[in-house]
């Protein structure tokens, strides 16, 4: 089971302060934060903005590194991360998008809407698309710090 919590990494920042944030398993994600919970939201965001445009790109999206003891655990927004699915099980499938939305009787248009992350999109358009594809979306909860 794919998951969408990437662990990020928070390092001081001796020369400006606060805290320079990166993510081992997307490099292109970098920011930083004046404390630690401003570092943490700066994370989210640039997390979400690297995935979006990779998958914007056509590009492959890396599997999460189990979160270790001096990490901090970034997951994606639950929409970007059930478009990443989405777009994760097209690339695995070999699909096109053209090929899909006939599966789902729909337009192309629908399909590629579904896959832009600055769309917002049915979570129950993006759960048949994941069914017609032979997935599941699969919704966790866990506690905060």
């Amino acid at each position: 089971m794919q998951h969408f919590v990437y662990p990020a990494i928070l390092t001081p920042d001796e020369h400006d302060g606060g805290f320079v944030v990166t993510f081992p398993d997307v490099p292109e994600a970098i920011t930083q934060g004046e404390d630690v919970a401003d570092a943490l939201q700066q994370a989210a965001d640039c997390l979400e903005e690297a995935m979006a445009g990779r998958i914007r790109r056509h590009a492959r999206l890396p599997e999460a590194s189990p979160v270790g003891s001096d990490h901090y655990p970034i997951p994606l927004p639950a929409q970007t991360a059930a478009k990443a699915a989405l777009y994760l099980a097209m690339c695995q499938a070999g699909i096109t998008q053209v090929a899909l939305a006939a599966r789902l009787h729909c337009d192309e248009k629908e399909v590629r809407r579904l896959l832009d992350p600055r769309h917002a999109s049915k979570m129950a358009r993006l759960e048949a698309a994941l069914a017609a594809l032979g997935q599941q979306l699969v919704v966790g909860v866990q506690a905060t710090g």
